[in-house]
């Protein structure tokens, strides 16, 4: 790569970490996780530009490889385990009434995927077409996905208000 294409690389990268970054954050849900996960697509996006010596839309490619990686993390089985130090009698109720605190925990609760389409949907406003271009699925799957995905939100959330 010349001197000014890396240049403009690390100014991408700079300049597009707290958006992923809030995005990240919908997907996971978790402020720790959210940055491992940009930090980890955007040195596949450096690699990836360096590799190739160009792409041509480093935004969607950077969005692409946040989605993406989230995804797959999702796969691993270590990642379902979750420890604790004592196994509470009866589940904590959500004392926040916060909207958005409950639909972040209610996005915590869907599938990788429908999460995926919702945050691309809703939070990134990227349409049926690009959303089914950017995860390789069909429209007629992400508007599956979508209308799935909201009627769980909508089931957490008035389970969340009882």
């Amino acid at each position: 790569m010349t001197r000014g294409a890396e240049a403009a690389l690390h100014a991408f990268v700079e300049g597009r970490r707290s958006e992923l970054f809030r995005s990240a954050y919908l997907l996971c849900g978790n402020r720790d996780e959210a940055e491992d996960l940009v930090q980890t697509a955007l040195v596949k996006v450096v690699l990836g530009a360096r590799r190739h010596g160009r792409l041509d839309n480093l935004d969607a490619y950077a969005r692409k490889t946040l989605v993406n990686t989230f995804i797959a993390g999702r796969r691993r089985f270590w990642r379902r385990e979750q420890p604790y130090g004592e196994v509470p009698d009866v589940p904590d109720r959500q004392t926040d009434s916060d909207t958005g605190l409950m639909v972040r925990a209610a996005l915590g609760r869907l599938a990788p995927r429908q999460r995926a389409v919702l945050v691309l949907r809703y939070w990134e406003d990227l349409s049926v077409a690009a959303t089914a271009e950017l995860l390789g699925m069909r429209e007629s799957t992400v508007k599956s996905h979508t209308a799935r995905g909201l009627a769980a939100l909508k089931a957490v959330v008035r389970e969340e208000l009882v």
